[in-house]
Parts: C-alpha cells; sequence; structure tokens
C-alpha cells in the first residue's frame, strides 16, 4: 500500500513538473512567435517532453495558451494589488490598481500573449478564471468603499464589472494601438474620470 501512494505521488510530482516546465516554454514560444507560429514539436524538445505529455495536461495547444494567460494575468492582477496597497486609502488604491493594469498592457509579452492571442484565441477575457478573481477583489474594495460613504450606493458587483471592465479595455485598446505610449496617459485619464462618476457628491 505504502509502495503504491508513493509511486502515486511521484507521478503526481512528475506531472506537476511537466506542467511547470510545458508552461514556462509555452510562455517563452508564445511571446517570441506568437500563438499560431509557435510549434509545439518544438516547444515539447525543448523541455525534453513528448507531445503526449502536453496533450495529457492540457488537452492540445488552446489548453496550453489557456494556462500561460491565466499564469499571466494572474500576475498582472497580483502586481496591481500591491501598487493599490501603497496609495494610501481605499479610494486612491482603486484608481492606482486600475491604472497600473492598463500602464502593463506595455509590457510586451503581456500585449502579444494576454492582450491580443488570449482574446483572439480563448474568446471574452471578462469569462476568463483570472478575470473573475480580479473581479471578486475589485467588488470587495468597492463594498468598503460604499460603506465609508465614499462611493455611491450602488451594487457592488455592478460597479466592480464596470470598472473591471473599463480597466482591460483600455488595456486592449493599448496592446492594439500603433502607438501604445501616446494611448497609456489618455487611457488612464479616462479611467480616473470614469471611477469618480462612482464618487458621492460632496457639497
Amino acid at each position: 500500500m505504502k509502495l503504491r501512494d508513493g509511486m502515486a505521488r511521484k507521478r503526481s510530482e512528475t506531472m506537476q513538473e511537466n506542467r511547470v516546465k510545458l508552461i514556462a516554454a509555452a510562455r517563452k514560444a508564445f511571446a517570441e512567435k506568437g500563438y499560431s507560429a509557435a510549434s509545439m514539436d518544438e516547444l515539447t524538445a525543448d523541455v525534453g517532453l513528448t507531445r503526449g505529455a502536453l496533450y495529457h495536461n492540457f488537452q492540445d495547444k488552446r489548453g496550453l495558451l489557456a494556462a500561460v494567460v491565466d499564469q499571466i494575468d494572474t500576475e498582472m492582477a497580483v502586481r496591481a494589488q500591491e501598487i493599490g496597497a501603497r496609495a494610501g486609502n481605499d479610494w486612491q488604491g482603486l484608481l492606482a490598481e486600475g491604472a497600473a493594469y492598463i500602464e502593463m498592457a506595455l509590457n510586451p509579452e503581456v500585449q502579444r500573449i494576454v492582450l491580443l492571442d488570449g482574446p483572439a484565441v480563448l474568446g471574452d477575457p471578462s469569462q476568463w478564471p483570472s478575470q473573475n478573481n480580479c473581479l471578486q477583489v475589485t467588488k470587495s474594495t468597492v463594498e468598503c468603499l460604499i460603506a465609508q460613504g465614499i462611493l455611491k450606493p450602488l451594487d457592488p458587483e455592478a460597479a466592480a464589472r464596470l470598472l473591471s471592465g473599463a480597466a482591460l479595455n483600455a488595456a486592449l485598446w493599448i496592446a492594439a494601438s500603433e502607438d501604445p505610449q501616446s494611448v497609456l496617459p489618455k487611457a488612464v485619464e479616462a479611467f480616473h474620470a470614469l471611477a469618480a462618476g462612482l464618487l458621492v457628491e460632496r457639497l
């Protein structure tokens, strides 16, 4: 029994190691060549694995892209939340978090994998698990700001969805633009203006 448990654990560890290797290799290949040009045979050979390992872990190339997008998008959300947490208060944090997420669209890896290939292959980003996690964090912040009397007493999920959608669409706009650097300040300024519309009007 112990031997069988040990073998199962070893097999599980090997699968996890293979998964990590494949995601790292795919992240590099998708960033350098784009999703459609990246060769799965080259990718698996680079990490000493077979196509079988890829199919076993991700089913197909699309599944591998989904895993890579999830990893990068989650990293983006964590980074944005860290920046927001240093902003001083919940309201400034909300603005800083949104602006940080938008600014990450200047990163070539983020542009190509998450904002260009991701939606083209995986569909509506608002349906991605990583975006849903980000939405829940924003919703929690909105609830706090409503409770503090800073934001209007709107439905927290509705407000969070619109704020998240605005930041995501701004990032998509930057990624698709021929001059991302000139688009960034316009996008951040508009995001701040939209968010300010949720503030309670003070006489």
